[in-house]
């Protein structure tokens, strides 16, 4: 098996993964299998999310690796997270018990508020997977008095219960992390962010993991994933293929996602890649017993330019709503 790193979380000391596997935008038809062979092939943590539509089959898969003795559960670091519909404190429990019910699992390891938004309440009942970030049957996006603090109570009461081992948070700033932090009888475990180079957030990076959060990395290939959603990913040029990172790929003998992977997890900073090409998959495992020099580092840290891809005013999301502003 290839070779994996660890970061400690401050309160239960749990062992998170560097390196995990992403579940988002896996077809249901794909997903059983393609988590089942990223477990075999090293993997040990699964990012998930309710809103991917897909936990069944993410469940499955785990189950699979689990009945075949592949992997123990206690082995695994599973991830999940509690779409925008659900964020009135009476709502937070149910929607966690629906998503443990469909990944088949007694607990989670890292349960997140996948957005800081409030989103106009659709029961499951009359929508599951979740709707995006319009309610089914209107045409506008419409946020509702949720406070993230009522949420975060609820995370609260889930960790003791047992549930989820750890809690987290996803796409949240300074200001909205500090004003939590004022509050929170459990601190956050981990902030995951989209961070590539394009997007290098280091104020955020350093300033959160001073305050013992752990940072996980989302899009860590930068535009490749929302080619067919914004315009700024079809105008970026793939990170892939600039010549920095070819350059630097071609003097390690490493690939082009090996670099931009071992970017990220050098400074402590875990990442969810995903693919359904074995060979893509086990490379994107090779990021560990070795190392990016100094001069490497500085050639990246100058393709910074604060190219957001996750980005909320996008047309494609169709919601008026500057949440990174």
């Amino acid at each position: 098996m290839v070779a994996q790193e660890y970061i400690t979380l401050d309160r239960t000391n749990d062992s998170m993964p560097l390196a995990g596997f992403g579940c988002w935008k896996i077809a249901p038809s794909d997903c059983e299998a393609t988590i089942y062979n990223a477990i075999k092939t090293g993997y040990r943590l699964i990012d998930s999310a309710g809103i991917y539509g897909n936990e069944i089959q993410v469940g499955a898969g785990i189950k699979k690796a689990i009945d075949e003795g592949v992997v123990k559960r206690e082995e695994l670091f599973i991830v999940t997270k509690l779409w925008n519909t659900y964020h009135a404190k009476e709502n937070v429990r149910p929607a966690f018990d629906k998503q443990l019910e469909e990944l088949g699992l007694d607990y989670v390891d890292l349960y997140l508020i996948h957005f800081p938004v409030p989103c106009e309440f659709t029961s499951i009942t009359e929508a599951y997977p979740p709707p995006g970030w319009i309610k089914p049957g209107k045409e506008k996006f419409a946020y509702e008095r949720s406070p993230i603090q009522d949420v975060w109570k609820e995370f609260e009461k889930i960790v003791d219960t047992g549930k989820a081992r750890n809690i987290g948070i996803s796409n949240f700033n300074v200001q909205t992390i500090l004003d939590m932090l004022t509050y929170c009888r459990i601190k956050p475990a981990v902030l995951q962010v989209e961070l590539h180079p394009y997007l290098q957030q280091n104020r955020l990076v350093q300033w959160v993991q001073k305050q013992g959060i752990h940072v996980m990395a989302y899009s860590s290939f930068g535009p490749i994933s929302y080619l067919e959603m914004t315009g700024t990913a079809k105008d970026a040029k793939p990170l892939m293929d600039h010549d920095v990172i070819k350059s630097i790929s071609e003097k390690h003998n490493k690939t082009a996602g090996q670099i931009l992977l071992r970017w990220s997890v050098q400074r402590n900073i875990v990442v969810i890649p995903k693919s359904l090409n074995q060979g893509r998959m086990e490379a994107n495992l090779g990021i560990f017993g070795w190392s990016l020099d100094e001069s490497d580092i500085k050639a990246i840290a100058g393709l910074d330019a604060g190219l957001r891809f996750n980005d909320t005013m996008e047309p494609s999301y169709g919601i008026d709503l500057p949440l990174f502003d």
